[in-house]
């Protein structure tokens, strides 16, 4: 399978740039390197445009993986102009909707800094989107769970990333707060996206894109808190202030 360069990795900002086609079918478009996410982790892939060297536009409609990560296919809008192997394109992601994943995405994160809890499920979305917390009742009440996670986020913490080994990551196994998932492995390296000098707010594996710090997050709160079982507690967060 060919693999594809995955761009937003290492540079979460980068918002146009060229490629080549590498290969066109059923599945997607195939492209050498990227900066489209593709979905993973809860966080949904990138939707944007492929622009021809003649001027036509390929509206995608979303990204996905195949069998592994470096497998990443842009799908095409219905009737979109065709593309062939070794066609150069630029590459424009939608950048507002992608920006308000990254907002949201690191959101998720500082939520479970202070919900000690394993998590049991998430999912990020423009709007809404939701953290699930293996936790019993009267763990916290939504106007907790908001002024702390604004507190975190007017700190404007630093987001970035560091690798470590897997080795490192079978000694530290509190890094992995998901109670069901485990980070891919095989690969050698972990990716890991930290949070405060030194990573003293948080630290965790995770292949998403996130803000470069949390003041860049704005105002987001806690709109609901759901029970989803005897132990599941479901967080909704939500842009904006708080009964706003």
């Amino acid at each position: 399978m060919l693999k594809t360069i995955p761009l937003f990795r290492d540079d979460a900002y980068l918002a146009h740039t060229q490629a080549t086609v590498q290969q066109v079918d059923e599945r997607g478009i195939v492209l050498d390197r990227t900066i489209f996410y593709a979905t993973s982790g809860g966080q949904p892939g990138d939707t944007g445009r492929l622009i021809r060297a003649d001027g036509a536009e390929i509206a995608i409609t979303g990204t996905v993986t195949g069998e592994t990560k470096e497998d990443i296919f842009h799908l095409a809008a219905e009737g979109a102009d065709t593309l062939r192997a070794g066609d150069t394109v630029d590459l424009l992601i939608d950048w507002e909707r992608r920006l308000r994943l990254m907002r949201m995405h690191t959101a998720c994160h500082l939520l479970t800094t202070f919900c000690p809890y394993p998590v049991t499920g998430a999912a990020v979305s423009e709007e809404d989107s939701r953290v699930d917390f293996d936790m019993p009742d009267g763990g916290m009440s939504k106007e907790e769970a908001t002024d702390r996670l604004m507190q975190l986020v007017r700190a404007d913490h630093p987001v970035f990333v560091r690798m470590i080994g897997e080795d490192e990551l079978t000694a530290n196994p509190a890094l992995v707060k998901s109670k069901n998932v485990r980070p891919p492995s095989g690969s050698g390296q972990i990716r890991l996206v930290c949070i405060g000098g030194n990573a003293s707010v948080d630290s965790q594996p995770c292949g998403g894109t996130h803000v470069r710090s949390t003041s860049e997050i704005g105002d987001i709160h806690i709109g609901k808190i759901e029970k989803k079982g005897r132990e599941n507690r479901r967080f909704r967060l939500r842009f904006g202030t708080l009964g706003g």
